[in-house]
């Protein structure tokens, strides 16, 4: 990712960056801190990955929690200057009903990133912003270099564990924000990474 360095970008609001037409290409943007920061576009690795999750987490709240749902590349404005960020996860989940007119995610419970050696720095940043969203309960950082996750639960008393929990292909990946469980290498179906047998 590369932040657009122009002087008309300097100090855009959220408002602004929701009108804005970009420059004029197909590049993704999000806001950070008033800057558009280009978002490269994903291997499709990556792709499979988002699409995987995203069925998977969406057939299970389809199941067992039909006010839930699951929101590819939602825009989440932090609490941390949120007049001038919003910042865009692989995916959200969301309890609260959709509105006509909705533009950023509203009170996300879960949020994941998916993770590759080109968009660390970026990634860790996003989700130390996300921590600031009180309904926030997890955050889930998927791995594409390998099989492999990160994740950050809420603890009871509101605050942030120092480290997260590393989950590794044979472990069960459990989101309580959501009460779902799943074999982490059933995520990483159809990547590379994971050869299922024909």
């Amino acid at each position: 990712m590369v932040a657009v360095r122009k002087s008309s970008f300097s100090g855009m609001t959220v408002a602004e960056f929701l009108d804005w037409n970009g420059d004029g290409t197909d590049t993704r943007y999000e806001l950070v801190n008033g800057e558009p920061r280009a978002m490269a576009p994903a291997s499709i690795t990556h792709c499979i990955l988002q699409s995987t999750v995203a069925r998977l987490i969406g057939n299970h709240l389809a199941d067992r929690a039909p006010g839930c749902h699951v929101v590819t590349a939602p825009g989440v404005q932090p609490r941390v200057r949120s007049s001038h960020n919003m910042r865009i996860p692989d995916l959200g989940v969301t309890c609260t009903p959709d509105e006509r007119g909705l533009r950023t995610l509203p009170d996300p419970v879960l949020l994941i990133e998916i993770l590759s050696p080109s968009n660390e720095a970026e990634i860790w940043e996003n989700v130390w912003t996300y921590t600031t969203l009180p309904s926030v309960r997890e955050i889930l950082v998927l791995w594409t270099a390998g099989i492999g996750a990160e994740l950050l639960r809420r603890q009871a008393d509101g605050s942030w564990p120092e480290s997260p929990l590393v989950i590794m292909a044979d472990d069960v990946l459990g989101l309580e924000s959501i009460g779902y469980e799943v074999p982490l290498h059933t995520l990483y179906a159809g990547t590379h990474l994971l050869r299922l047998p024909d």
